[in-house]
């Protein structure tokens, strides 16, 4: 699975980017925020991905940091939500804004994503009602920066299959352990002490 590109971006789209790594263009999904975040056409950028294969697709989706991907994969967990109408959520509302919505069942504020009607809001906002606070950076917190050791600790446990919550919390427990400077590795390890207890 690929879990991360960095390369020259050699083309943008709409809801798309074309990135350069060593000579090979990776097609990339991503929402607007996304696209606008990464820089123009020539700069090096860095994204993290999710790959989707179906029966007739295999599709990568790109996202300027870890807390960006984990939105995704909440949102696509909901029935009814696909990939597109993830990345036109996203696209339409900041994390923060998600978040909020989530918290505070407000439907509305996610039926302003293009595709998205007011039923669908409903479920959204009421699925991920209880799972928005455990999103890195949830409760009320900053969000953790993207790319930042403790981001990636906790989407690499997500990725040993732990839950937002179970994830957030042993990372979080960890870096008060060890402290911000922590590297990835130790605050993966220590992590994953905590969840055993």
């Amino acid at each position: 699975m690929i879990a991360k590109l960095s390369g020259r971006i050699d083309a943008a789209g709409a809801d798309h980017l074309v990135i350069d790594v060593g000579g090979v263009g990776y097609l990339v999904h991503a929402s607007a925020r996304t696209i606008s975040t990464l820089g123009a056409v020539g700069e090096t950028a860095s994204v993290h991905t999710e790959m989707q294969v179906s029966e007739n697709d295999l599709r990568l989706i790109g996202f300027a940091g870890a807390a960006e991907r984990d939105w995704f994969r909440l949102l696509i967990g909901v029935q009814g939500v696909g990939s597109k109408v993830a990345l036109a959520i996203l696209s339409a509302l900041e994390l923060e804004e998600l978040k909020r919505a989530c918290g505070a069942e407000d439907a509305a504020m996610v039926a302003r994503a293009n595709g998205v009607g007011p039923k669908l809001a409903k479920r959204i906002v009421t699925e991920l009602r209880d799972k928005a606070g455990a999103v890195p950076g949830g409760n009320g917190g900053a969000p953790l920066p993207a790319g930042s050791n403790s981001a990636d600790a906790v989407s690499a446990l997500q990725n040993l299959g732990f839950k937002p919550a179970e994830a957030g919390a042993a990372v979080a427990a960890a870096a008060g352990d060890l402290g911000d400077d922590a590297g990835l590795d130790a605050l993966v390890r220590m992590a994953l002490k905590k969840a055993a207890k």
